[in-house]
This record gives structure tokens, C-alpha cells and sequence, in this order.
């Protein structure tokens, strides 16, 4: 194993790149037991928890100036683990508040919703951290910074940050005693208009998500 295991106890654990590594790995780890299902009543604010610590990483890195890999182009990684199992344990966990909308990119003017899932975010999020954790452990470091900057700025901060935008807006809906009304047909197949989305938006099911935030009852 190179020097760029985590945790390896020779590499300062300040140093900017060993930071962004274990906050990565503690995300993957972190969303993985989640998924597992064991707790489903803390899921909700636990992934609003843990996306929210990764966009403070994902911050750091799109304020940094710009990584460069020490080789022109990318070497090889292997296969890309599979993600299926992780999507669709989200699938079920979050059901019937996995799907929401979203607007691709608020710069563009009159941007349609688009129905996103959240399941789907963690998947793609993940596959692009992992891609990024085996150069690490791989011991090029410098690649493993240049792809987490690059993929935060082209997709998985975008992703992330829309995922946490409907997590957190479950979380207020709780808080504020303002429940949805029950979930009625919203797909990512289709493109809504807002009028449709307002129409299909539903109710969330309170009670898989009041306990943790110690409403239940209330």
C-alpha cells in the first residue's frame, strides 16, 4: 500500500489532501451504514447531516486554486464498483420522498423543473468520490485532488447540493408543521411544469421522519 493510505500515521493529518481524503471516506462509510436501513427514521436528517459536511469539502475544494495531475492523461483505475445495490436501498429507504424537482441551472432564464431522485444523487455521488479515493490509495494524490475538484465543479457539488436542497426542505416541512400533501404521481420521466409539480407534490409521511427530529406526538 502507498503512502497515501488513509489514516497513515507518517502524513500530517492537517496537510490539505489528507483532510479532503477522510472526509470523503467518512462520507462513503456514513452513507453506506445509512443505507443498510437499520435506523430508516433517522435517514432524512442523517444525509442532511453528512451531504451537508461534504459540500463544506467540496467548498474547500472549488475555492482552491486549480489542481494539476502530475500526468497528462488520466491512468487507468480498474472497474467502477457497482453502485445498483446502494440505489436501490435508497430507493426503498426514501420512498415516497425520493423523487423531487429541481431546476438544472438557476442562471438559465425560465429553467423548467426537472423530477430528480434522491437515490439516484447518492449513487452518482459516490461512484465520483470513489473514482477519486483509488488514485488516492493508489498514491497519486495530486490526481485524486485534480478529479474531486474537477467532478465537484461538473457534477457531484451540483448534485449534492440539490440533493441537500430537498433534504433540507423535508426536514422544514417537519419542523414547521407544514406537511405535503400526499405524493401523487411525480416521475423523472416526465418534465413538469411548476403548476404540474405543485399539483403532484404530495404529502410526505410525517411520521417516518418527525421521531428523529422530536416531533413525534406533537
Amino acid at each position: 500500500m502507498s503512502d497515501a493510505t488513509l489514516h497513515d500515521a507518517k502524513r500530517d493529518p492537517d496537510d490539505f489532501a489528507v483532510s479532503v481524503a477522510d472526509s470523503i471516506e467518512s462520507f462513503i462509510v456514513a452513507v453506506a451504514e445509512v443505507s443498510r436501513g437499520d435506523e430508516p427514521d433517522s435517514a432524512v436528517p442523517f444525509l442532511l447531516l453528512e451531504i451537508s459536511q461534504l459540500l463544506l469539502t467540496g467548498g474547500r475544494l472549488g475555492a482552491h486554486e486549480d489542481f494539476l495531475p502530475d500526468e497528462r492523461y488520466e491512468p487507468d483505475v480498474g472497474p467502477e464498483p457497482d453502485v445498483d445495490e446502494l440505489r436501490e436501498r435508497f430507493a426503498r429507504l426514501l420512498d415516497p420522498v425520493d423523487v423531487y424537482s429541481e431546476v438544472f441551472d438557476p442562471y438559465v432564464p425560465r429553467t423548467a423543473p426537472v423530477a430528480c431522485r434522491i437515490s439516484d444523487d447518492l449513487a452518482d455521488i459516490i461512484t465520483d468520490l470513489r473514482h477519486g479515493m483509488a488514485h488516492y490509495r493508489d498514491g497519486r494524490v495530486s490526481e485524486a485532488l485534480w478529479w474531486w475538484q474537477f467532478s465537484y465543479l461538473s457534477n457531484w457539488g451540483p448534485t449534492a447540493s440539490a440533493a441537500l436542497r430537498a433534504l433540507q426542505s423535508l426536514v422544514a416541512h417537519v419542523r414547521l408543521d407544514q406537511p405535503l400533501d400526499e405524493l401523487g404521481g411525480l416521475d423523472t420521466d416526465s418534465v413538469a411544469t411548476e403548476e404540474r409539480l405543485a399539483e403532484e407534490a404530495g404529502r410526505v409521511m410525517e411520521a417516518e421522519i418527525a421521531g428523529p427530529l422530536g416531533l413525534r406526538g406533537a
